[in-house]
């Protein structure tokens, strides 16, 4: 793709991003074209410092040559992203070509001070390490993922976009917990969100397939995979969203507890002699559906259910309650909803969660049509009936699109001459 500049020279134009999402034992990677947002080639290293890692990479260009593979010991994340770089320069699509505009890096937490995507310095990426206490899970492997991409592409701007990001538009009334003001501030306890970037691009899609502009309606999006969260959206902007401090909190996941009475932590520690860490794992790794059940598929908690198991029968009754007073709760929030939009793996695909989730809210002008309900499609669609009052959607989500496109926008809003070290001045710290 070379094309003369605005100048009139015959130098490359960069239009591409590279998207990395790096996580503690993984890299996923995607590469776009920003001029038509097409998808160059995807990839994921997975199992990284462990004698089975994995590469998987697809080129999507000319036609593609299918899946290739790599097995055998892939030591760290270094070495996880000099071996995909020459994947992609096996393609003709390496990391040292002009086309390549910027770098995108997923980063979970950005705490108050990031709340747009942000050219990486090293006053960012001291600030990204600084939130670690909040996002220990996390923002250590984003950190890593970025740095090992800066010393690959010395030169090329590495961008930052963040999950908290969209829902940093909460008013402080839903922000706050009911603690101690100085407690919590100095802690920086509150509820931030998360899978930002994901509710940012469903809710102006949504807005898109209704026909009209973000700012002109207001969305509930029930982002549903093995993580979950909901948000309420009003005009464009998030009032509300169901994660907090960390993604435990909300609606029930496939390993995560979601809402719980804080005091069982108490109890657990004084009875059953647990300490913090036992208790992190069992809400974090041990509950949510697979708790509930021992399964944390969809597909196969919905086989069960359908051979009689009831355990499973209940844990999709206990699944389906959380998002039904999530719902209740956020049109309250609303005062006004145009759409209940499902998103992510389960949302898109499990057409019996949409159905038991919408059933028996009538009055707040929800139904779902059987018929809509049941097709597949990878396309943006709704499911209600025309007499609907709100609509239900369906709309998949691109994580990867959107901080490819939140990338170059801001890239090309400094003129495409942002270099590490030229960031834009931060705002006021969060202590």
């Amino acid at each position: 793709m070379t094309t003369p500049t605005k100048e009139g020279s015959a130098a490359v134009q960069a239009r591409r991003v590279l998207v990395l999402n790096s996580g503690s034992s993984s890299v996923k990677y995607q590469l776009l074209d920003m001029d038509d947002r097409s998808r160059l080639a995807i990839g994921l290293v997975e199992r990284i410092g462990e004698d089975t890692s994995r590469l998987l990479h697809t080129p999507l260009t000319g036609g593609g040559a299918g899946t290739r593979e790599r097995t055998g010991r892939i030591a760290d994340h270094e070495a996880a992203l000099k071996a995909a770089a020459e994947e992609l320069a096996a393609d003709g699509l390496g990391l040292d070509s002009p086309e390549l505009a910027a770098i995108g890096h997923r980063v979970v937490h950005g705490g108050l001070r990031f709340t747009e995507p942000t050219v990486i310095t090293d006053e960012v990426l001291a600030e990204i390490e600084r939130l670690v206490p909040v996002a220990p899970l996390h923002n250590p492997a984003n950190i890593i993922g970025i740095r090992t991409a800066q010393a690959l592409r010395p030169d090329l701007p590495q961008v930052a976009v963040f999950d908290t990001a969209f829902h940093t538009t909460m008013p402080e009334y839903a922000a706050r917990y009911a603690i101690d003001v100085e407690t919590a501030d100095a802690h920086r306890i509150r509820r931030y969100g998360f899978h930002g970037t994901s509710h940012a691009y469903v809710s102006r899609k949504a807005a898109e397939l209704l026909g009209r502009t973000a700012e002109e309606v207001n969305v509930i999006v029930l982002h549903l995979g093995n993580g979950a969260s909901a948000s309420a959206v009003a005009g464009g902007r998030c009032v509300e969203t169901s994660m907090g401090l960390t993604p435990l909190e909300g609606l029930v996941m496939g390993t995560r507890s979601g809402d719980i009475d804080p005091a069982v932590t108490f109890h657990l520690k004084r009875v059953a002699g647990m300490s913090v860490d036992e208790i992190d794992v069992l809400l974090n790794k041990r509950s949510g559906l697979v708790g509930l059940c021992g399964d944390n598929d969809m597909r196969e908690i919905r086989r069960r259910i359908d051979e009689g198991d009831e355990r499973a029968a209940l844990a999709f009754d206990i699944y389906v309650h959380r998002l039904k007073k999530y719902i209740g709760a956020y049109s309250a929030v609303l005062g006004r909803v145009d759409a209940v939009v499902f998103t992510a793996g389960v949302g898109e695909n499990s057409a019996p969660v949409r159905e038991a989730a919408i059933a028996g809210l009538e009055g707040f002008g929800l139904a779902v049509d059987a018929g809509l309900n049941a097709v597949r499609s990878g396309e943006p669609r709704l499911i209600s009936p025309d007499y609907a009052r709100v609509a239900v959607a369906v709309v998949p989500t691109d994580e990867e699109l959107e901080i490819a496109g939140q990338t170059f926008a801001l890239v090309e809003r400094l003129g495409r001459t942002a270099q590490p070290g030229q960031a834009e001045p931060l705002g006021q710290v969060d202590n």
